[in-house]
């Protein structure tokens, strides 16, 4: 199943129901009114959304909308938590090494994870609204999921039992605001803007086997204006986002809704490209001696999207262009 939400005039949006080819959608709150709500009480509609969806995909539903995935919300507009991890382990070695920073002590072993701000998430088409080109400016491509209420000391052999939805991720950062934060141990508050999502959160079985170990186990394309930037896979991820959740409830209940993010993707195999541009002025740096790479300008158009072996765009892409005010 897939889901969004659709701008209504109120904080959350309306949700609907949408077909795997991002055509059609039906409202579904009837169910819930917000799609937050929804998941909070997703054991109980779960087999009505079933049904709901297969109709919906054979074409049966009078009331069936057009569905167009450039002009909706996030489809959490805003959530309890966003949680971001760093588990890509072959970025932070690229930066460290690049600008000779200081290995982070157990990162191979406990993962990296901040709390973001949750109480503004764009949607896939909303622009990259930024202060200053000074700040400097970059992408960050990721996966996410949202899942249901996780009690404490949930172990990650069972974490994967409470991912409801998964998304695409284009988080935000301001490179010249993000040393000092990092400095003080606080985390980020200026380096991070408003992250944007996918037009659809969907249900692990829409990747069929390309959801595996914990992972979205596809290339995720990044094109920055018209350019291929690069396809780095998933299933390069360190720590599965069941070691991700188990990590995070290890001390306190993940409220049902919680966002948990993959952090930038990243690949040992230079040819798939970067996912964000800090990566790829590090490799400016490890190959060439110098950063060769600006950050991004007002007008420029960043795409995030992953694709099935049949050509299919499960997620739609992020398609953003940056604007100052």
């Amino acid at each position: 199943m897939k889901f969004a939400s659709l701008a209504n005039g109120t904080r959350d949006g309306l949700p609907v129901l949408v077909n795997r080819a991002l055509t059609q959608a039906v409202a579904i709150n009837h169910l819930a009114p917000s799609l937050r709500e929804l998941l909070e009480n997703w054991q109980q509609h779960h087999s009505e959304l079933t049904a709901l969806g297969d109709e919906l995909e054979a074409g049966k539903l009078s009331a069936a909308i057009s569905f167009n995935p450039q002009e909706v919300l996030a489809p959490l507009p805003r959530a309890w938590q966003w949680l971001d991890g760093s588990l890509f382990l072959n970025h932070g070695e690229l930066m460290q090494k690049a600008f000779h920073l200081e290995p982070i002590a157990d990162a191979d072993t406990i993962p990296l994870v901040y709390q973001g701000a949750s109480d503004d998430l764009k949607g896939p088409g909303h622009a990259i609204e930024c202060p200053s080109v000074e700040h400097g400016i970059d992408f960050e491509g990721e996966f996410a999921v949202i899942v249901d209420e996780v009690p404490m000391g949930t172990g990650a052999d069972n974490a994967l039992d409470y991912v409801r939805l998964i998304m695409l991720v284009n988080d935000v950062s301001l490179r010249a605001l993000a040393p000092r934060e990092m400095k003080t141990g606080f985390g980020f508050v200026q380096a991070k803007p408003a992250t944007s999502f996918s037009a659809v959160a969907i249900t692990p079985d829409e990747l069929g086997d390309a959801w595996r170990n914990g992972r979205v186990c596809l290339p995720l394309h990044m094109r920055w204006n018209e350019q291929w930037f690069g396809h780095p896979n998933g299933e390069e991820m360190h720590f599965g986002f069941h070691q991700l959740i188990s990590h995070a409830a290890a001390t306190r209940t993940l409220s049902a809704g919680t966002i948990i993010g993959s952090g930038t993707v990243s690949t040992q195999d230079r040819s798939a490209g970067s996912a964000c541009i800090s990566e790829r002025r590090a490799l400016d740096v490890i190959e060439h001696g110098e950063i060769r790479t600006p950050f991004m300008q007002p007008g420029d158009r960043v795409q995030i999207y992953t694709e099935l072996a049949n050509g299919e765009k499960p997620f739609g892409a992020i398609d953003q262009r940056v604007a100052l005010v």
